[in-house]
């Protein structure tokens, strides 16, 4: 009786805890991260986000239903974070998934708030067939929607969701100047970076007028590949911007090269000067980097006309960056007949290089003729870490401005037309998170880079391969050999032990 009476009793403490956990868990969310990248701890921005939300915001999520194991992890992943952002927002973010394919009326909606589904292999029977599959979901406030057609894997399945969020709930939008009248490509020739700044930003073309009024009514300006010169009292506008606490971008060609001529010459607009005056000096040098594209050339073998790619250093690619948020998780960015940044200025201001050449580099003089077939050895790159960016903060209470110059105006455009061209990821990430850093203090900017650092197995030696290869076949069967051995052993001392006289278990 009394061991009945201790079996019921158990059992009833046992529901209540199990009650109690529940009720605390719907408050509170908890997982341990070991990825390198930390791909499934939110960041301080989200959860910034998630608490500052004043009113519900909903999430329906649509994904179809018996999707292959490596396509439905994602929507597991998903669903793991909206409850995270549910527990961090107080109840705030209210979120359902809907199968798209239920009936043709809920497929319907779906394609009309722009889901659109993507195909996916699916094997049955030893036979691989393709099916339509969805995977998108619609961030809802009152009359405001924000539509991802499609969850990214990843870490960038955070960016994605918090910046849609972020928009959403965004009282005012704040406003990016993008200077104009000097040469400056227009805004259409921004297309990359445009569909990132678009999310949070109302991006504006601004010609300078009379005055200076026209600049002060944003909080940063951006002046990108100027080729034209620039009146003195338009450089005095972006001083009195300056003085009143503005962030200025400036990505300045101070040279340039032509391949169709293979020659380099110099641009002079203004702006180099001014620089000077801030203790900032934009060398007329180009920087040469042993890390480098390629470029195309001809070959004319006998009656033959080939095509080649030859190293051409005045296109460095960076891959050394400052531990700062405007270049984390960056891995390769390049440039366009870049020069050297310098700084010489007094201690009111803060300087902090952000992009560095390789181990292996140089600078040459701007006019220069460029030697397509010259042969490079090592002997021409006999320098190392030289700055091709950075930024500079004002220790003046009274004029607290930023600035970040980088010392090449082509790596965020992609062009007009016919001439326009796909840039790097990295070059509109460094580009986009610089706008963010000066315009936006929520830190999603830290978002968009997250991501684990890619390394190819086919970068990996031959024989370290191999073994890795048969490392991870062969451990596992060892593994449970060993504990094998290890039992029987054991089994073999206790049978010992029992035929010994006198033997108590």
């Amino acid at each position: 009786m009394k061991t009945r009476n201790k079996l019921i009793y158990s059992l009833f403490l046992i529901f209540i805890i199990v009650i109690i956990v529940n009720l605390l868990s719907n408050g509170l969310f908890f997982r341990l991260d070991f990825t390198e990248d930390n791909r499934y701890t939110l960041s301080k921005a989200t959860k910034d986000i998630l608490r500052n939300i004043e009113d519900p915001v909903t999430i329906t999520a649509y994904f179809s239903k018996d999707l292959p194991p490596n396509v439905a992890k994602n929507r597991q992943d998903f669903k793991e974070m909206l409850e995270e952002y549910a527990a961090i927002s107080h109840g705030n973010v209210v979120y359902e998934f809907v199968n798209p394919a239920e009936d043709e009326e809920t497929e319907r909606s779906v394609l009309q708030k722009g889901i659109q589904p993507f195909l996916i292999n699916v094997r049955e029977k030893d036979q691989v067939k393709q099916q339509k599959a969805y995977m998108g979901a619609v961030i809802q406030l009152g009359n405001r929607e924000e539509v991802l057609p499609f969850i990214p894997l990843g870490s960038a399945m955070e960016y994605a969701l918090s910046s849609s969020i972020k928009k959403v709930t965004l009282h005012e939008r704040k406003r990016v100047a993008f200077l104009q009248g000097h040469g400056e490509p227009r805004i259409n020739a921004y297309h990359q970076a445009m569909q990132e700044l678009r999310i949070l930003y109302d991006v504006e073309p601004v010609t300078l007028n009379d005055t200076v009024n026209s600049l002060l009514e944003y909080k940063t300006v951006v002046v990108v590949a100027p080729t034209d010169s620039f009146p003195s009292h338009h450089l005095d506008y972006l001083n009195q911007f300056l003085d009143r606490g503005g962030n200025l971008l400036l990505a300045v060609n101070r040279v340039d090269g032509d391949l169709q001529q293979a020659r380099g010459f110099e641009i002079n607009t203004g702006l180099e000067s001014w620089l000077e005056q801030h203790g900032i000096q934009l060398e007329n040098n180009f920087i040469i980097d042993a890390s480098c594209a390629n470029v195309m050339v001809q070959q004319n073998t006998g009656f033959f006309t080939m095509q080649s790619q030859v190293m051409f250093p005045y296109l460095p690619i960076i891959t050394k960056f400052a531990d700062h948020a405007i270049t984390t998780g960056l891995e390769s960015v390049l440039l366009q007949f870049a020069s050297p940044l310098n700084y010489f200025g007094d201690t009111t201001v803060t300087f902090t290089p952000l992009l560095f050449t390789s181990d292996n580099s140089n600078t040459q003089p701007s006019a220069i003729y460029f030697d397509i077939q010259k042969q490079w050895t090592k002997r021409d790159f006999t320098k190392q870490a030289i700055v091709a960016g950075g930024l500079f903060e004002s220790k003046i209470a009274t004029k607290p401005y930023k600035m970040i110059v980088f010392g090449d105006g082509n790596f965020p455009v992609n062009g007009e037309g016919q001439e326009a061209q796909q840039q790097q990821p990295d070059n509109i990430n460094l580009f986009v998170n610089s706008i963010d850093f000066l315009s936006d203090d929520t830190g999603l900017i830290k978002l968009r880079t997250k991501g684990v650092t890619s390394r190819p197995i086919d970068q990996i030696e031959d024989g370290k391969k191999t073994f890795l290869k048969y490392f991870n076949f062969l451990l596992p069967i060892v593994l449970v050999i060993g504990y094998g051995i290890f039992r029987a052993q054991r089994r073999k001392i206790k049978r010992i032990k029992r035929m010994q006289k006198g033997y108590i278990d």
